[in-house]
């Protein structure tokens, strides 16, 4: 569990201090660009009430419900872990999670129904952020995990227990 704990506190520090800055040093709404790689990657500060590609906009209270029990049962199954990949894929999206959580309860305009501070631009991709990117990353690594067969408890599904 210790593991999930850093991971998650990683990405949720670094998704909260990077959006802070975004939002001190960056016009909002598109107003301003700042590129980092020509094109290919721009530093940007729009704000979403939805989901990813902005769906659900009327929708943010669900979303605030949905991050509340993502984390819940991601700790919930802490219990249980043993594998390092897991600890890693569920401290991504727990820290994921937990960084868009707290814009929905900090930001404007309300608790629980605050948006999302987007601010990383790729070319023909809707504006994201790093919990985001977390949450995506996480994904991909609980696919390839549960692909493989690999518990939480660590031990291939296929492998027998020690003693049995």
């Amino acid at each position: 569990m210790g593991s999930l704990l850093v991971v998650a506190a990683v990405v949720l520090v670094a998704d909260v201090v990077s959006k802070v800055l975004v939002v001190a040093n960056v016009r909002p709404n598109g107003a301003q660009h700042i590129r980092l790689l020509g094109h290919y990657l721009q530093i940007t500060n729009t704000r979403n009430s939805g989901a990813a590609f902005s769906v659900g906009t009327r929708a943010t209270v669900v979303f605030t419900a949905v991050a509340v029990v993502v984390a819940a049962v991601i700790l919930r199954a802490a219990a249980r872990l043993r594998s390092r990949g897991w600890a890693v894929c569920l401290g991504l999206l727990l820290g994921g999670a937990l960084g868009n959580l707290s814009d929905r309860v900090f930001r404007a305009p309300g608790v629980f129904r605050g948006e999302v501070v987007d601010w990383l631009q790729l070319p023909h991709w809707p504006v994201f952020n790093l919990a985001d990117s977390a949450i995506v990353v996480g994904g991909v690594v609980a696919v390839l995990l549960a692909s493989r067969g690999i518990p939480l408890e660590g031990r291939p599904a296929t492998e027998e227990p020690a003693g049995a």
